[in-house]
Parts: C-alpha cells; sequence; structure tokens
C-alpha cells in the first residue's frame, strides 16, 4: 500500500500545483482593472456600444455618462444589469480617476453652448414662459381687470393631496400656472416702479 501512495501522490501534487497556478493566474487577470491588464484584457474590457451608452443616458438622465461606460464595462456591457443596479437603488460606482473612456461619449440631450445674446434670442423665438405655456388669454384677462381694480391675490387652493391623477395634475398646472403670472405681475410692478 505504501508503494501505492507514493506513485499516486506525487503525480496529484503535480496536477494540483499546475490546476492552482492557472486558477490563481485567471482570479488576478479577472480582477485587474481595465487600464493595467494585457492588451488582450484591455480589448475585450474597453467594447462598450455607444447605442447602450445613449440608451441608459436617455432612460436616466441624472447619471454621468463616465459612470455609466465605467459599469457597461465592468458587467460585460450588459444593460439589463446596469439598469437592475440603477432600479433597484444600488446605484452605479465611481469610476477611479485615472478611468478614461476609450469611446466617445454621446450627447445626452445638453443643448451646445449658444452665443452670449440667449436672452434675446429665446425671447424673440417666443419661447417664454407665457407662450410655452399657453397663459396669453390669462394675462390678458389680469390686464382688463387690473385696469379696473387693484390686483388681487388668488385664493390658495386646498393643501390635501387628491388621491385623484387628473385632479392632482389639474391642481399642480394651475399652481404653475399662477406662480408663473405672480412673478409676471412682480417684474412689472418692479419696471413701473423703475421708470
Amino acid at each position: 500500500m505504501t508503494e501505492d501512495e507514493h506513485a499516486l501522490n506525487i503525480p496529484s501534487l503535480l496536477t494540483l500545483a499546475v490546476v492552482s497556478f492557472f486558477v490563481l493566474r485567471w482570479f488576478l487577470n479577472r480582477d485587474t482593472p481595465p487600464g493595467t491588464g494585457d492588451s488582450r484584457s484591455r480589448g475585450r474590457r474597453n467594447v462598450v456600444d455607444p447605442a447602450q451608452v445613449e440608451q441608459i443616458a436617455q432612460m436616466f438622465p441624472q447619471l454621468s455618462t463616465r459612470d455609466i461606460i465605467w459599469d457597461l464595462q465592468r458587467n460585460g456591457g450588459s444593460v439589463a444589469a446596469t439598469t437592475e443596479r440603477i432600479l433597484t437603488g444600488r446605484g452605479l460606482e465611481v469610476p477611479p480617476p485615472s478611468f478614461q473612456p476609450q469611446i466617445a461619449i454621446p450627447s445626452t440631450g445638453i443643448p451646445a453652448p449658444q452665443p452670449v445674446s440667449t436672452g434675446v434670442s429665446s425671447k424673440a423665438d417666443g419661447k417664454d414662459l407665457i407662450s410655452r405655456y399657453n397663459l396669453s388669454s390669462r394675462v390678458a384677462s389680469e390686464d382688463s381687470a387690473e385696469s379696473e381694480s387693484a390686483p388681487s391675490p388668488s385664493p390658495s387652493t386646498s393643501s390635501t393631496w387628491s388621491q385623484n391623477k387628473d385632479e392632482r395634475q389639474r391642481l399642480l398646472q394651475k399652481r404653475r400656472d399662477d406662480m408663473i403670472l405672480a412673478a409676471r405681475r412682480k417684474m412689472m410692478q418692479k419696471d413701473r416702479d423703475a421708470q
């Protein structure tokens, strides 16, 4: 029996050493950051489809594109895994400062910087709040009511939160409109006082 143990023991130890070498090598290469591995692993890990980044950025505009690219690279480009991580509240890991994305970062709907005259051009294009929210009829009625008597503050709406979705939406839109018109009245009063 001692002869069998010696014959089996040396090859089994050699097999164990070779297998453990490959297992350790695999674990160590897997956990290295993308920038420090060999060229083979760098090429495999940095492949992120810009369409996937754009898709996640459109779903979650509050997230940084750099964070999205980092998470997609870490999970092998799985949009579902990144989305699941965000929706479960775990959030995305912050990439290390040395991380530089290898793809061009797509725009996330942020407009390009305009010339200095943006305030003038936005009014000229009709992008003011009165035209955006179709409040011109209420402005006209307020102007006619103002010429007849002093403006009275609008009655406050109920502070309870309605269970009906349409009612809540209507109340919130009314509050928004009232705030816009109140700001307009204050600006007009300020202009009158300045004159």
